[in-house]
């Protein structure tokens, strides 16, 4: 029996398992979304821009670990994808993005609606698909999400032109799929593996980074116990959080730019460094040819391509990142005698005497709102357990210095490319994943904005996502550079103060909105939210003075750290700014 492209279409969706779609209907999908008008099995969200959209997929993949699915149109309709599309691809996240497409017959002469959206997004995606033939469609459909799913994870775009949609062919599901040309590696060399467990056994001040790939992996449990069972510490990159738990005790937190002074110190004074699933980026490595000065480098990855792109390695692993620790842990147990507490009692003093000296701080006497102290309120009214959504910028950093992540897939934030406007519809994806979870949005005024629109998605599905704005009026993190580096010409970074009324917007969208605007104020208001099963606006009214601490500036090693003043001036007023 034959049925139509876009029946093709929804029973191979249905057949990956496939429960939610995040769109927005056009004309050369119209035949699709006439048939999801009485699919049972499969829920389109209607979200009210197309790049929403694939944040709530990318929210929904980095919450689940399964591949998230957006439906849009032609022309605008795919180009509003890019964004969203570039955060999934530098930041590994699992997307099938499905864009509609003119008839191939117009293909590549200016149709009303037409976009050469396999060409754009090329440099974008992990691979992409301009469809031309009906009976190829289901085969490619399960191509797709093969190649976004395994491997280094990461988008995949299928173009699929109207008239696609409407030919009729079998539906034949291959249960399997097998690429001549694309073969990750997932077994790491054991050769390789021997190696670097010799490594860590004679290392004097060895230290782990674990990246977004720990998570990907789904290798929580095998790196905490290489961890525990070495006694080496652990440092997180801002796409590792929660890979480790953020309470344990070998935890030093986020390195990096704005990472805890302890990790960034240990990293420059470790012997050996094991990193796991991550790309050292420019973020965390500051100067290259001043990082780890004294370390050699085991790196793990299912990447190859990642392995010596920025830093050399002396140890290079190529392989899933939980299949190699798996191995590696058992040689560890079996093969390497070595007692680690003797051999490290050093290190683990120099380590604790760096936490003492630095640790994470604020003005916790100040009267006025402080940013982190509503993200350390946040974490002790949730008790750690929440997941947390992230816009970009200050409010990002203090989301990620202050909050402890014991769990994976509970911190979803755009790393890579630093998408303002990420947070709050990739919380809506994770709630509408998980709708018994408390998901909250933390984000600053000027990210909010970007993609306000998805208070009515949100409302409209009864998903009672929690936004907590940090409202400095002011784009933060760029005002902050202004003020360190530009002598405080705070050229275009200043909001209004008034607009928008977060509060009254809320409402005027039906959901709620809250207000804190004393120190006093936060934990009523976090309250309310929380007790509130709807969606909710807080606007915490913060000091626009505060900046994220520490520091490293562009170009500096990463332990040329900034920190604040330590003699406190006057408070500056917020009238004063020009």
């Amino acid at each position: 029996m034959k049925i139509s492209g876009s029946e093709i279409l929804i029973e191979s969706l249905k057949k990956e398992g496939v429960r939610h779609i995040f769109g927005y209907p056009g004309g050369v999908v119209l035949n699709i979304f006439d048939f999801l008008h009485d699919e049972k099995e499969l829920q389109l969200i209607l979200t009210r821009h197309e790049q929403g959209a694939v944040h709530a997929a990318d929210g929904y993949a980095r919450a689940t670990g399964k591949a998230g699915v957006a439906l849009v149109t032609s022309g605008p309709g795919a180009t509003n994808t890019v964004t969203g599309i570039a955060t999934a691809a530098m930041d590994s996240i699992p997307l099938v993005v499905i864009s509609g497409q003119v008839p191939t017959m117009l293909i590549g002469n200016d149709a009303f609606q037409e976009a050469d959206i396999v060409g754009i997004t090329r440099p974008c995606t992990k691979y992409n698909f301009l469809i031309k033939d009906v009976s190829e469609l289901a085969r490619t459909i399960k191509e797709a999400f093969h190649i976004a799913t395994t491997g280094r994870p990461g988008p995949v775009l299928v173009d699929l032109p109207k008239d696609v949609t409407t030919s009729k062919a079998e539906f034949i599901w291959p249960e399997q799929i097998k690429l001549r040309s694309y073969n990750p590696t997932y077994e790491g060399n054991r050769h390789m593996i021997n190696q670097a467990a010799h490594m860590i056994s004679k290392a004097k001040k060895p230290l782990i980074i674990a990246g977004g790939g720990v998570i990907a992996s789904g290798a929580s449990k095998e790196l905490r116990e290489l961890a525990e069972l070495t006694d080496v510490p652990v440092t997180m990159t801002l796409m590792g959080l929660g890979g480790f738990p953020g309470s344990h005790k070998l935890s030093l937190g986020m390195l990096g730019m704005h990472g805890t002074y302890y990790a960034n110190k240990a990293v420059q004074d470790a012997d050996l460094l094991i990193a796991i699933g991550m790309r050292f980026d420019d973020r965390v490595t500051g100067k290259i040819d001043a990082f780890a000065p004294n370390a050699r480098i085991i790196h793990i990855d299912i990447d190859p391509t990642s392995i010596r792109k920025n830093v050399r390695v002396d140890v290079p692993i190529v392989g899933d990142v939980k299949r190699v620790l798996t191995v590696m842990n058992k040689v560890i147990r079996e093969e390497v005698k070595e007692q680690w507490s003797e051999v490290r009692k050093a290190w683990s003093k120099q380590l604790e005497a760096w936490k003492k000296e630095r640790p994470m701080t604020y003005d916790r006497d100040a009267d006025i709102i402080k940013p982190q102290y509503v993200i350390e309120k946040i974490y002790e009214l949730t008790g750690g357990n929440a997941i947390i959504a992230t816009e970009v910028g200050q409010n990002q950093m203090w989301a990620a210095q202050f909050f402890k992540y014991d769990k994976p897939r509970t911190w979803l934030s755009s790393g890579g490319l630093g998408t303002m406007g990420y947070g709050f519809p990739a919380a809506i994806g994770a709630q509408l994943a998980f709708p018994d979870k408390l998901v909250i949005d933390i984000a600053g005024d000027g990210s909010i904005q970007m993609n306000i629109q998805e208070l009515a998605t949100a409302v409209i599905n009864k998903l009672p996502v929690k936004v907590a704005i940090l409202n400095n009026r002011f784009l933060g993190m760029v005002r902050q550079w202004q003020e360190l580096f530009f002598h405080e010409r705070y050229s275009h970074t200043k909001l209004d103060e008034i607009i928008p009324d977060f509060v009254k917007l809320a409402e005027a969208y039906n959901a709620v909105g809250l207000r804190a605007t004393k120190k006093s104020e936060v934990e009523p208001v976090l309250k309310e939210a929380f007790r509130i099963k709807r969606t909710v606006f807080m606007d915490f009214v913060i000091d626009w003075t505060e900046k994220v601490y520490p520091m490293v500036p562009a170009g500096a090693a990463i332990d040329q750290m900034l920190f604040p003043e330590e003699k406190k001036k006057p408070e500056k007023k917020l009238k004063a700014v020009k």
